[in-house]
């Protein structure tokens, strides 16, 4: 193995622990309502803050990577995500959780941008590189296939914390692999970090995240809602506006009137958006509604994510044949059928028929991911990979989190609204989460607990068809507007060329 291969292995893991920490929570969840008394708002916020912190901190990150070197800011992070993960295992309550969330977000900030942006300067063939992406690509829908799977094998012997404490052994396992062959890399010409669009960027991000939440939650005419929106905005559009009068922006807004770096930048952002979504979804619905136990439910999502790993890797041979264009569209246009079929789950399973639906769906994110983030890199010159991956992941990232946010609290809000509470049983929590009224059941006489837990199941499935209609409606739109704004990107873009369009 030649050492940039070496670099790219360093890279696939650190990614494939960051995409695993996105999911190998969603099946703790129900251990936390009952260990931590964590209410539904919590249960959200604990999800999405990772997700939270890792947007609003990105574009600093990989800016501030093209700046002091690559290796040397992902060997940081590494450190600090080892430490953040010990904490955040010992959480004692719900709110102390969510902080140590806040901390691993901040670290794994330094790393993901690192991780794209050394494949980069490593890979300067074209077809090395959207290879080398296309394993990037299949290590993290790997990761996140492979959470629900950790996160059983421990759930089912230890507490709940175990699923975070796992990250220290293979951070150190990153941290000696990425001293020994990652090769340093970093913009001479970088200049100065502008800490007034820092401020811009992390407030802007995350006060529209939160807005979008609240929303979402509380109604859009909710007072720290309009006022978490209007800032938001405002910040962002100032960010945008200063980042047109500096001499060295930490985005060159002038990428985004380019066609294929602004379509694969909404794409991406969109497609997470549901595979976040249906990775929360399945957790809830294979242990609460089907009974099943942690290790079950993610042995049973794994295929869909290992699903996604091919994809990435044969996405890079469709190109030729399809276009770029034709491959994100093809890869969105799967997940949409697929989203289509988990409309018509019920309180029974047919699993052999639902593995179909995931390995199509699976293997449509692969594709898209893969041409989308090699559009993004082909985008600029080696020297500010670190700038546009973090503008990439950015949008990966907040998708991911707004996934959550959006459709899982639709799946909550649909659950409320659908669920009849059986005549003579109390309980808001009940009328919160499915994971509230199985626990409130448990305080019940035998037949009030069944009638409570039926009534929530049947509420909850009719919330999984609402959700899944209209993700598939989202997504298949979506592939129609990669197809469109895609059209005509050259299928090898040689390095040369990508210099001089950026100069």
């Amino acid at each position: 193995m030649t050492k940039k291969w070496a670099s790219l292995a360093v890279a696939c893991l650190a990614t494939l622990l960051l995409s695993l920490d996105l999911t190998v929570l969603h099946l703790a969840l129900p251990r936390l309502v009952a260990d931590l008394g964590a209410s539904a708002t919590e249960l959200l916020w604990i999800g999405d803050v990772y997700g939270f912190a890792l947007a609003g901190l990105l574009i600093t990150m990989g800016n501030l990577g093209d700046r002091v070197g690559r290796k040397r800011l992902l060997l940081i992070g590494t450190v600090a995500f080892g430490a953040a993960s010990a904490l955040t295992a010992f959480a004692p309550s719900p709110e102390l959780l969510i902080a140590a969330r806040a901390l691993l977000g901040v670290a794994g900030a330094t790393i993901m941008p690192s991780t794209l942006s050394i494949i980069r300067n490593v890979f300067t063939d074209p077809g090395e590189r959207t290879a080398a992406i296309g394993i990037w690509s299949g290590m993290s829908a790997a990761g996140f296939a492979l959470g629900p799977v950790v996160g059983g094998l421990l759930l089912d012997r230890f507490w709940w914390g175990s699923v975070f404490l796992i990250n220290v052994p293979i951070m150190a396992i990153v941290l000696v692999g990425g001293l020994m062959v990652l090769p340093e890399s970093h913009d001479p010409d970088a200049g100065r970090i502008d800490l007034p669009s820092v401020a811009l960027s992390f407030t802007g991000v995350i006060t529209v995240i939160y807005a979008v939440k609240e929303a979402a939650h509380q109604g859009p005419g909710h007072a720290d809602v309009l006022v978490a929106g209007v800032v938001g905005i405002a910040c962002l559009v100032a960010f945008g506006l200063r980042q047109t009068r500096l001499a060295a922006p930490l985005i060159d807004m002038r990428l985004f009137r380019r066609r294929a770096f602004s379509a694969s930048i909404g794409t991406n952002l969109l497609a997470i958006f549901a595979m976040m979504a249906m990775s929360l979804m399945f957790a809830w619905y294979f242990q609460l509604v089907l009974g099943w136990s942690p290790l079950q439910a993610g042995l049973a999502t794994l295929p869909g994510g290992l699903s996604g790993a091919v994809g990435g890797i044969v996405a890079a041979k469709l190109i030729n044949p399809l276009g770029r264009n034709g491959v994100v569209a093809l890869g969105l246009g799967m997940n949409a059928a697929s989203f289509l079929y988990y409309s018509t789950l019920g309180l029974e399973l047919t699993y052999p028929v639902m593995l179909g639906a995931m390995l199509v769906g699976g293997m449509g994110v692969g594709l898209a991911f893969t041409v989308n983030n090699d559009n993004v890199l082909a985008t600029v010159p080696a020297q500010r990979a670190g700038a546009a991956a973090a503008v990439s992941e950015t949008s990966f990232e907040l998708g991911g989190a707004l996934g959550i946010a959006i459709l899982g609290t639709l799946l909550n809000s649909v659950y409320s609204g659908i669920l009849q509470m059986p005549a003579g049983i109390p309980g808001q929590a009940a009328k919160e989460s499915i994971a509230g009224a199985l626990s409130t059941a448990e305080s019940l006489p035998p037949e009030q607990a069944g009638q409570l837990i039926g009534a929530a199941r049947a509420a909850f499935v009719e919330a999984v068809h609402i959700t899944s209609l209209t993700t598939a409606a989202m997504l298949a739109v979506v592939a129609v507007l990669a197809l469109v704004g895609l059209r005509g990107v050259p299928k090898v873009i040689p390095e040369e060329v990508l210099t001089r369009a950026h100069s």
